[in-house]
């Protein structure tokens, strides 16, 4: 396994959207697993191909506080959103260091193909819910940031490429 570089915003790569996985391959498998030591490592609970520039509609998720429950979800799609909605401080491993509350829905209805290549219906709500919307998004090309005003974005977009050049 290996460690992987994340794209920081405000790198257009963010920006792109992911295509449809069409074959589980050994190649896909590894890098599900490169992205789970890359998240755990980093650390966070989700990980989006698109965040270490590979757009693929995959991602990788682990809630739990042992992280030892990883899920892997290829070709993800919502299929319900709940109407009710939650307000949740989020953070993202691209925006790395900031925070922000951002409304969701509450519970959500997902299928997925997992990497045994079973096709997956899991409702759920909850932290777990909340991390599905925030990293499928990253597949359409959307971060956290996009659910704020545009000064905050604006804000932020700046504090995050004086930190990127201070670091060089």
């Amino acid at each position: 396994m290996a460690l992987l570089k994340i794209i920081k915003h405000p790198d257009p790569k963010l920006r792109k959207k992911a295509a449809a996985v069409t074959e589980i391959t050994p190649e896909l498998l590894t890098l599900a697993d490169d992205m789970l030591e890359t998240m755990y490592a980093a650390p966070g609970i989700g990980l989006a191909a698109t965040q270490i520039g590979r757009q693929l509609s995959l991602v990788v998720i682990d809630i739990s506080e042992e992280k030892d429950q990883p899920l892997t979800l290829i070709n993800p799609l919502i299929t319900k959103l709940s109407s009710g909605v939650v307000v949740n401080e989020e953070g993202c491993l691209s925006v790395p260091g900031i925070y922000e509350e951002v409304e969701r829905a509450e519970s959500v209805t997902l299928n997925y193909t997992n990497s045994e290549g079973e096709e997956i219906e899991l409702e759920t709500d909850g932290v777990l819910a909340i991390c599905i919307q925030h990293e499928l998004e990253h597949l359409d090309g959307k971060l956290f940031v996009d659910h704020l005003s545009r000064l905050k974005q604006e804000r932020i977009r700046k504090k995050l490429l004086k930190q990127q050049k201070e670091s060089m």
